[in-house]
C-alpha cells in the first residue's frame, strides 16, 4: 500500500512536470508578461470559521481588483504540499501612476548633469575595498520629480513594465492592501490585510525575491539583484568590502538601506576608538612593572605584613594584602593615566560620530532623492488598526473631512494604565538587580570559606580570589536574568503600546522605541552603574558597618579599587549579549529554514515555485529594524557609559560590527521573504536616543574616573602626601590603608577566629587610628581628595564639553558641495517643469484654445524668470 502511494505521487509530479512548460520559478503570471507584485496565501481548512473566511476572501479580492489590481490564483493542487492556496497580484500601469500621485513617488526626469566630485587620491589605496561599479551603482543618476498622470510625457517613460522598480510597486500594492475593504461585522466597517492575517483569513501576504539567492533565474527579464547582494556583501569573505547601498537601497527600499548606511558608517568610526583603545591598553600592559602600588602589594615584606580587617562577618579571616596581587597588577591595565586620556578622547569622538553622520545622512538624502520627502506625508496617514478600533468621528480642520478619533478621556486612562505598567516593569527590573546585589553579599562569606579551606584550590588562590570569584558568577548571573527579562519585556511594550492605540505609524514606532529603550537601559545598565557608582561607596568601616536590610553586610572594594570589577562585569555582560544575539541571528532562522531549503534544492523548479520557495522563509516583520537599531544602541551604550573601566570595548564592538553586517545581510537576504519597501530620510528617533547617550556619557565617565578608579587619590598623594623624592608613590598603599584596633571589634563582626593573635588590621579608608583623640573620623586627606574628585569632575566635565560644542559648531551638518548640488537640482528641476508648461501652452495657443490667453503665456514666462532670479 505504501509503495502505491509513492507511485501514485511519483506520477502526480510527472503529469505536472509535463503539463507546465514555463518554469514555476517565475516572478510572473502564466502569461510571463505581467510581473508579480505581491503574493497572498492561504490554506482552506475546513472549520466553523471556514464560511466567514471564505466570505471575507471574496469581498477582500472583489475590492481589490475594483481598485484596479489584477488577480490570478494558483490551486492548492498545484503546491508542494496540496494545502495551500497562492493569490498572485499585479498592479497594472494605470494603478501605479495613480497611486505613486497619491504616495508623491518622485522619478526620473532628466540625467544628471552635475559633475561628479573630484577623486580622491587615496582611492587607487582603498582600490581592494572596492565593488564593481555596476554593483555600486546599479542606476545612473537623475534629476526626479514628484510622478503626476496628467504630465506623463515629461518624464524619461522608456518602458511601462519597468519604469517603477519592483520596489516601488510592492510599496503601491501594499499601500492598497493595507486600506481595502473586505466587508462590515458587527457594524463596523473592517478592511486591511493586516486584520485578515490577524484573523486567519490568510496565512501570509508578501512582495517576491526576484530569484534565488545562490543562482540567476532562468528568466532573462529578472535583475537577478538578490544573487546580486548575496555574492557581493551578504557572505562573510566579503567583510573587507564596502556596502553596496545604492543596490540595497534599490532592493529593500530607502528604510533598510539607511540602517545598513548607519550602521556601516558606525563600524568605520569605531576602527578610530579601537585603535586609541588597544593603544590605552597595550600603554598599561606595559607599564605593569613600574606601577609602585601593586609592587608594594606584592612585595612580602610590604603586603606580605599588612592584616587586612575580615571581609565578612564572622565566618571570614584577617588576610594578609599580598593575596591580591594579581587583581591589583590587572587593574593597572584599566587604572591608568591612559584611562583619563581614552575617556576625553571618547568624548570628543562620540560628538565627531554624530555630526559626521548627519553629514553623511545629509548626502544620501541628495542621492536617494529624499531632500523634500517629509516622513509626515507617509507616517501622518492614520494607522488602519487606529481607523479600526476608533469609532468616534470628528471634523479634522484641515482637510475638512470626517475622521476617527481617540476621546481625551480615553486617552488618559490608558496613558495611566501604560505608566502604571512601565514604572511596574522597570520596578521589577531594579529589585532583579537588588537581588543579584543580595546573592553577591551572601556567597561572598561561602567563597571566603570555600577557598581558604580547599586545599584544592589553594594553587590558585592568589588568581582567583574570593572578590573575584564572586563578581565573575554574579556577572553570569546577572546576565542570564537580563536574558529572562528581555523576552518578557519585548511581549510587554508591544502590548501596552498597542493598548495606547497611536494614530500614526510614526507615533507607534516612537512609543514602542521610547518603552523599549527604557527597559533595555535599565536591564542591561543597572549592574554596572552599581558596581562603578555604589559598590565599596556606603560601606561604614569596621565595628560600624552598613548594612542593607540590617542583615547583609555591603561590599567593599578590592585594595587595587573597584575598577577591575566594573571591567569583569562590562566585558561578561557586552561579549556575552553579542555572541548570544549572533547565535539568536543566524542560528534560529537557518534551524527554521532548513526544510523550506532543502526543498528549494532538491525539487525541480516546475514544482516548487517561486511563491512557495519565499513562502517557507521566515517574515522580517514591521518591527525587524526595531530590533536592529536596539541591538546597536544598546551596544553603543557599553562602549560610551562605561568605556573608561574599559578601553578595548571598541575594539569588541568593532569586531562584533563586522560580523553583524554580514550576519544581517545574510539572514535578509537568504533566511528572510523580501520586506515592503519604506521611505525613510533618517534613523529617526535613534538619532536623539544617541544624542542624550553621548551627553550622559560625559558624566558617568568623569564619575568613572573620579570614584570608581584610583587616580584621583593616587595623584592627592603625589602632589601633597609623598614624603619620598626619588619615589613619590612609595608609602602610597600604607597611606591609604587605616587602622582598626580589633578588641573595638562588636561581637557581630568579630571573626570567630584569631589563631595569631593580631592586635590591629588595616581597612580601605582615610580615617584616623584608635590613639587618636579623633578616633576612626576621617582625616583631612579624605576631604582634600574629596575636593579633588568634584574639582575633577567639573573641570572635565566643561572641557569635554566645551570640545564637543565647538566640534559640533564647526562642523556644519550638510557639507557644502551637496548643498550647491541640491540647490542646483531644484534650479533645473524648476526649470524643465517650467519649459514643459510654456510649450504645452504654446501648443494649445497655437490650436486655438481660448482657455490659454496671452496673459498666461506671460505670466509663465515671467515665473520661469523669478525662479532663474531667485
Amino acid at each position: 500500500q505504501q509503495s502505491g502511494r509513492r507511485y501514485n505521487l511519483f506520477l502526480k509530479r510527472r503529469l505536472r512536470i509535463d503539463k507546465r512548460h514555463q518554469s514555476k520559478d517565475s516572478i510572473f503570471f502564466r502569461d510571463g508578461v505581467r510581473r508579480i507584485d505581491f503574493v497572498l496565501s492561504y490554506v482552506d481548512d475546513l472549520n466553523k470559521e471556514w464560511e466567514k473566511k471564505l466570505e471575507r476572501r471574496k469581498e477582500f479580492e472583489s475590492n481589490l481588483q475594483k481598485a484596479g489590481l489584477e488577480l490570478e490564483t494558483e490551486d492548492k493542487k498545484e503546491s508542494e504540499d496540496g494545502k495551500i492556496y497562492f493569490v498572485k497580484i499585479h498592479a497594472p500601469w494605470e494603478v501605479l501612476i495613480t497611486y505613486a500621485e497619491v504616495l508623491n513617488i518622485k522619478v526620473p526626469i532628466r540625467e544628471n548633469d552635475i559633475p561628479s566630485t573630484v577623486e580622491n587620491p587615496l582611492d587607487c589605496m582603498l582600490a581592494p575595498l572596492r565593488l564593481p561599479e555596476k554593483v555600486m551603482h546599479p542606476e545612473p543618476d537623475y534629476f526626479t520629480a514628484p510622478f503626476t498622470k496628467d504630465k506623463q510625457e515629461l518624464y524619461l517613460i522608456n518602458d511601462e513594465s519597468t519604469f517603477f522598480s519592483p520596489s516601488m510597486r510592492n510599496r503601491i500594492v501594499n499601500y492598497i492592501l493595507t486600506r481595502c475593504p473586505y466587508g462590515t461585522e458587527e457594524g463596523k466597517k473592517k478592511f486591511g490585510i493586516k486584520r485578515l492575517l490577524n484573523n486567519g483569513t490568510y496565512s501570509a501576504a508578501y512582495p517576491l525575491h526576484d530569484c534565488q539567492y545562490w543562482k540567476k533565474a532562468n528568466d532573462p527579464n529578472c535583475d537577478n539583484e538578490r544573487y546580486t547582494l548575496y555574492m557581493e556583501w551578504a557572505r562573510f569573505l566579503r567583510f573587507y568590502k564596502e556596502q553596496p547601498l545604492d543596490l540595497i537601497r534599490k532592493y529593500y527600499g530607502e528604510k533598510i538601506g539607511i540602517y545598513f548606511a548607519w550602521l556601516g558608517f558606525y563600524t568605520e568610526m569605531l576602527f578610530l576608538a579601537a585603535v586609541v583603545g588597544l593603544i590605552c591598553f597595550l600603554y598599561g600592559l606595559f607599564t605593569m612593572d613600574e606601577n609602585m602600588s601593586s609592587k608594594e602589594i606584592c612585595d612580602p615584606e610590604i603586603g606580605g605584613e599588612i592584616i587586612m580587617c575580615p571581609l565578612c562577618d564572622r565566618e571570614c579571616e584577617y588576610w594578609r594584602l599580598n593575596t591580591t596581587c594579581a587583581s591589583s597588577e590587572y587593574s593597572h591595565l584599566f587604572d591608568n593615566v591612559a584611562t583619563l586620556f581614552f575617556a576625553i578622547f571618547m568624548g570628543i569622538w562620540v560628538t565627531l560620530f554624530l555630526e559626521f553622520w548627519k553629514r553623511r545622512q545629509a548626502r544620501l538624502k541628495y542621492e536617494w532623492d529624499l531632500v523634500d520627502f517629509e516622513e509626515e506625508q507617509q507616517q501622518l496617514q492614520l494607522r488602519p488598526e487606529y481607523e479600526a478600533k476608533c469609532t468616534q468621528k470628528k471634523k479634522n480642520p484641515v482637510t475638512q473631512e470626517m475622521e476617527p478619533y481617540l476621546p481625551i478621556t480615553s486617552q488618559a486612562v490608558r496613558f495611566c494604565i501604560s505608566g502604571t505598567t512601565v514604572l511596574f516593569w522597570v520596578s521589577l527590573i531594579i529589585a532583579s538587580m537588588i537581588a543579584v546585589i543580595v546573592y553577591r553579599l551572601a556567597v561572598y562569606a561561602a567563597f571566603a570559606s570555600l577557598m581558604e579551606n580547599t586545599q584544592t584550590l589553594q594553587p590558585i588562590s592568589g588568581l582567583l580570589t574570593p572578590q573575584l570569584a564572586t563578581s565573575v558568577t554574579a556577572s553570569c548571573l546577572n546576565f542570564v536574568i537580563i536574558m529572562i527579562l528581555n523576552f518578557i519585556y519585548e511581549r510587554i511594550a508591544i502590548w501596552i503600546t498597542d493598548m495606547e492605540i497611536p494614530r500614526t505609524h510614526m507615533e507607534y514606532e516612537n512609543r514602542l522605541t521610547m518603552k523599549m529603550f527604557l527597559f533595555q537601559f535599565v536591564n542591561y545598565y543597572s549592574s554596572c552603574f552599581y558596581v562603578a557608582f555604589f559598590k565599596g561607596k556606603f560601606v561604614g568601616y569596621p565595628g560600624a558597618y552598613t548594612y542593607m536590610f540590617n542583615r547583609w553586610r555591603n561590599e567593599e572594594c578590592d585594595p587595587a579599587g573597584c575598577l577591575i570589577e566594573l571591567t569583569t562585569q562590562l566585558t561578561i555582560v557586552m561579549a556575552g549579549k553579542q555572541i548570544w544575539g549572533n547565535i539568536q541571528e543566524a542560528i534560529v532562522p537557518w534551524i527554521c529554514n532548513w526544510w523550506g531549503r532543502r526543498k528549494a534544492r532538491n525539487n525541480p523548479e516546475n514544482l516548487y515555485s517561486r511563491w512557495e520557495q519565499d513562502h517557507d522563509l521566515q517574515t522580517f516583520g514591521a518591527l525587524g529594524l526595531f530590533y536592529e537599531y536596539l541591538e546597536m544602541v544598546i551596544q553603543f551604550g557599553f562602549i560610551t557609559l562605561f568605556v573608561a573601566s574599559f578601553p578595548l570595548a571598541p575594539l569588541l564592538a568593532l569586531m562584533n560590527n563586522i560580523l553583524e553586517i554580514r550576519v544581517d545581510s545574510w539572514k535578509l537576504t537568504t533566511q528572510y521573504r523580501r520586506p515592503v519597501a519604506a521611505k525613510a530620510h533618517s534613523i529617526g528617533v535613534w538619532q536623539e536616543i544617541l544624542n542624550a547617550m553621548a551627553i550622559l556619557s560625559v558624566v558617568t565617565n568623569a564619575f568613572i574616573v573620579a570614584f570608581t578608579s584610583d587616580m584621583i587619590p593616587r595623584l592627592v598623594y603625589y602632589y601633597a602626601y609623598s614624603e619620598s623624592g626619588d619615589s613619590p608613590m612609595s608609602g602610597y598603599i600604607n597611606n591609604s590603608l587605616s587602622v582598626f584596633q580589633i578588641s573595638d571589634f562588636p561581637e557581630r563582626n568579630k571573626p570567630k577566629l584569631n589563631p595569631e593573635n593580631f592586635v590591629i588590621c588595616r581597612y580601605r579608608d582615610y580615617r584616623y587610628p584608635p590613639d587618636h583623640e579623633r578616633k576612626y573620623l576621617h582625616t583631612m586627606q579624605f576631604w582634600h581628595i574629596l575636593a579633588a574628585k568634584l574639582a575633577f569632575i567639573i573641570i572635565m566635565e566643561h572641557v569635554v564639553f566645551i570640545v564637543k560644542f565647538f566640534v559640533a559648531w564647526m562642523i556644519p551638518d550638510v557639507p557644502a558641495d551637496v548643498k550647491a548640488k541640491i540647490k542646483r537640482e531644484k534650479y533645473l528641476t524648476q526649470k524643465i517643469l517650467h519649459e514643459y508648461e510654456l510649450e504645452k501652452l504654446k501648443e494649445r495657443l497655437c490650436q486655438g484654445d481660448k482657455q490659454a490667453t496671452e496673459k498666461e503665456f506671460i505670466a509663465t514666462e515671467g515665473r520661469m524668470e523669478l525662479s532663474r532670479a531667485m
